[in-house]
């Protein structure tokens, strides 16, 4: 029985498009359920505040309509594209974390009585009727840099030299520009920073000194601002600041423990009655303990784990390097912010206030993140396996016009020449002859390039 149930999921997971598919699959029931807990955890304050009770779940509705459509555009670009842009992206980003600081810094100036400057613990950028998260789009941003950097430094990753210019000044100032309002926003970036370099084969003795710096950085934006510091307090010992710092950690263990192993039923929260600060947002785990109950948590755990398996499924699949280092970032980001997120709701670490991927209320979040997967679903359409099993089919144009075009062919592996080989990189990807300069996805190299082994 066993044997059989082995053989069968080893069969679906064989098929061509089983990344696309799984991708797809966990990405739309997270996102149901965050639409879904977000109208659930909001109803009361919706009311209150504007007398119906769907008024903050619209325009969450409308983000994620928003967020599908840059899915869709994300889905259709080549590699190139996101190569091309990296740049003005980041340097974009890098703005207007810049006004971010500024705004903070001038609201710190003010007399305490003026209202009308931008609070420095709000991470906002409001023009007119919209606002956004600068935040959000640095980490997309410097994903794409980042990746297209290591890709063309190729066998040079192993030099300090070579990795430090330009690489570490412009990441350490965007760190360090988003650090200063929202340090979970930081240790994200650094973790998917790290990882790229890790996944790209970067010596362990870099990433050591590296780590040992971001450790350090964080250490002291911590001391720097003493709120941070208080909350590092309150977590070991939230009864003992549960008027202060320690209520919103203690409002939610209450959450997760009326929640029991089946929760009180969709909608029958009783912390989302005001007694929970933020249950829409940071703390909408606890709120979907309460509800769902252990059950609905373990629900959320294993889709995310099914997404965390198909990135790296992707970026181990991939036969382009760009692909591959971003199908890993992607996924490091997103695992990394899932995990600071929950394990701040159960008391595993300090909370720093950073959304649950597809899930907490947020606009700018969920654009980002659905883009961000539109694009990993478009490089696992261009899989070998998956490419040649589109390109079988031949799919009908207006096909190919209203979902997505054709990947590219997948590049002939050549023999390697002589006695050279070619290690595969950290993230067991496939030794492809992709050109690490290459700008276009249909471009075939000359000869397969030899980098060091991992």
């Amino acid at each position: 029985m066993r044997s059989g149930f082995t053989d069968l999921l080893r069969g679906l997971l064989d098929r061509p498009l089983a990344s696309y598919y799984l991708l797809l699959s966990s990405s739309a029931l997270l996102l149901t359920i965050g639409l879904v807990m977000v109208f659930s955890a909001t109803m009361v304050e919706s009311y209150r505040a504007t007398g119906s009770a769907t008024t903050i779940i619209l325009q969450q509705a409308i983000w994620a309509v928003v967020g599908l459509v840059c899915f869709w555009i994300a889905q259709r670009l080549p590699s190139r594209t996101y190569r091309a842009v990296s740049r003005p992206l980041l340097v974009v980003s890098m703005i207007l974390g810049l006004i971010l600081v500024v705004m903070s810094i001038r609201e710190s100036q003010q007399d305490p009585n003026d209202s009308s400057g931008i609070a420095s613990d709000q991470l906002w950028i409001h023009l007119g009727p919209v606002q956004f998260q600068p935040a959000e789009i640095a980490k997309f941003a410097l994903l794409l840099w980042a990746a297209d950097s290591l890709v063309r430094l190729g066998p040079r990753i192993a030099s300090w030299r070579d990795l430090a210019i330009p690489m570490f000044p412009i990441a350490g100032l965007l760190m360090i520009v988003i650090g200063y309002a929202d340090l979970g926003t930081m240790l994200i970036i650094v973790a998917m920073f790290i990882g790229l370099l890790w996944a790209s084969g970067v010596p362990l003795r870099i990433l050591a000194v590296l780590l040992g710096t971001a450790m350090t950085g964080s250490a002291l934006l911590i001391a720097f601002e003493g709120y941070r510091m208080e909350r590092i307090i309150s977590f070991s010992r939230p009864e003992d600041y549960a008027d202060t710092w320690g209520y919103q950690a203690i409002q939610g263990y209450y959450a997760i423990a009326d929640g029991g192993w089946f929760g009180l039923g969709l909608g029958e929260s009783r912390q989302k009655w005001e007694w929970l600060p933020n249950g829409h947002n940071d703390f909408i785990f606890a709120l979907i303990a309460e509800e769902l109950g252990v059950v609905g948590c373990l629900v959320i755990l294993a889709l995310f784990g099914v997404l965390v398996y198909t990135g790296f499924r992707i970026a181990r699949r991939s036969d382009d390097p760009f692909r591959s280092l971003v199908a890993a970032g992607v996924t490091i980001w997103l695992a990394g912010q899932a995990f600071i997120n929950i394990g701040g709701v159960l008391g595993l670490i300090p909370m720093t206030g950073v959304p649950l991927p597809f899930i907490s209320d947020g606009g700018t979040a969920l654009v980002v993140v659905l883009a961000a997967i539109g694009m990993l679903a478009g490089f696992a359409r261009a899989e070998p396996d998956a490419a040649q099993a589109l390109r079988a089919r031949n799919p009908s144009r207006l096909v190919r016009l209203l979902w997505a075009p054709l990947p590219p062919a997948p590049s002939p592996v050549a023999p390697p020449s002589g006695d050279a080989s070619v290690a595969s990189p950290r993230t067991g990807g496939s030794s492809a002859p992709a050109d690490l300069h290459a700008e276009s996805d249909s471009e075939v190299p000359k000869s397969r390039p030899t980098t060091r082994k991992t």
